[in-house]
């Protein structure tokens, strides 16, 4: 059955922006009933992405990224590390991701508790003018794959004392940013030696919305950005998917024409949707080291999800799905420390030099 991105995004990426306020309690009575655990650090940077120069779209290049450095790092001069880079959601900023996750505090807890090992961490930013870049290569938002799997890395490696190696990099991402876990992992594992999608979004074939017509009217970007969250993940969607450099003032082609379904559009949507996808893509996933998916069994994206497994399994790509008790959001901040980072530190690689 045909997932409309507009429902899954409605019901579940809403709330990623705002409902994560019992996690967030939780995380911090846990660090309130704690030691204090040694400090890392989590500075944000700013990083040129000659990938984003030029998006139709006018969305700056230069992009706010989030490092957290492990607390060892500025004793230990010589010592190398593996890095994590963690992908945000739909509707979120870099700086809003890490505030939910309570980055610095987890990390440094998970590796005071032996469940993690010390690595850097990097979180990206990946707003756009419709409210997420879907991690995708298009002419209208940028060249999103690119920034992440070239751009950024070139940028760590070359700032930070990196294990410059695929072994040592991990991909992973909630929600949108999952979908970009799944998308970038499938092309780039070159890149990236471990992956592990939280509650990935879009992963399914979408069609078009009773609502999308209304966005025919639309004259300007600015009339883009005053619409509600459903409309406006039409709208990323199509700036990623059916992106149309002859076609301003938004460059983008819409999933409607004189409200009706634009098959040409519908179609590029399918061929961007993981779970279409996948077939092309076995023998790049079954490149890594390790993959992880996971999602709520209260999630509205439960059954996409569920799908990804059966392909995964149906062409024996080694990988473990894990459900659990929670929606889209409530147990985010949580799963992270509990589950994905102790999911890094088993599957990378921490020694320099090591085959």
């Amino acid at each position: 059955m045909i997932t409309s991105l507009l429902q899954q995004l409605r019901r579940g990426l809403t709330v990623a922006a705002f409902g994560l306020t019992a996690s967030l309690a939780l995380g911090l009575a846990c660090a309130a009933g704690s030691q204090e655990a040694p400090a890392g650090t989590l500075s944000p940077v700013t990083v040129h992405g000659d990938s984003l120069a030029g998006n139709l779209e006018g969305d700056s290049a230069d992009r706010t990224v989030f490092v957290y450095l492990p607390p060892s790092y500025a004793s230990a001069t010589r010592r190398r590390y593996p890095v994590l880079y963690d992908l945000h959601g739909y509707s979120l900023t870099a700086q809003r991701w890490v505030d939910i996750l309570k980055a610095r505090e987890s990390i440094d807890r998970a590796i005071a508790a032996g469940t993690a090992r010390e690595m850097i961490v990097v979180f990206p930013d990946a707003m756009s003018l419709h409210n997420g870049s879907m991690y995708s290569s298009s002419v209208t938002t940028g060249d999103w794959e690119a920034f992440i799997a070239h751009d950024l890395v070139a940028y760590i490696d070359g700032h930070y004392r990196t294990i410059a190696k695929r072994e040592s990099r991990g991909l992973s991402g909630h929600s949108m940013g999952g979908y970009g876990a799944w998308r970038i992992g499938m092309k780039r594992p070159e890149v990236f030696a471990v992956l592990y999608p939280m509650s990935a979004c879009c992963l399914s074939p979408r069609g078009a919305s009773p609502n999308d017509p209304a966005l025919e009217q639309i004259k300007s970007p600015e009339e883009g950005t005053k619409l509600t969250m459903g409309p406006r993940t039409t709208l990323a969607a199509s700036a990623a998917w059916a992106p149309d450099p002859q076609n301003p003032p938004l460059y983008l082609d819409l999933p409607t024409k004189e409200s009706k379904p634009d098959p040409s559009v519908i179609a590029r949507y399918a061929a961007n949707s993981p779970n279409a996808m996948l077939p092309q893509y076995v023998a790049s996933l079954k490149q890594y080291r390790a993959i992880q998916m996971e999602v709520g069994l209260q999630d509205p994206l439960l059954n996409d999800n569920k799908e990804m497994d059966r392909l995964l399994r149906l062409f024996s790509v080694p990988h473990t799905f894990e459900t659990y008790e929670g929606n889209h959001t409530n147990r985010v901040p949580e799963r992270f420390e509990q589950n994905v980072l102790p999911f890094f530190a088993q599957h990378l690689e921490f020694e320099v030099g090591k085959k």
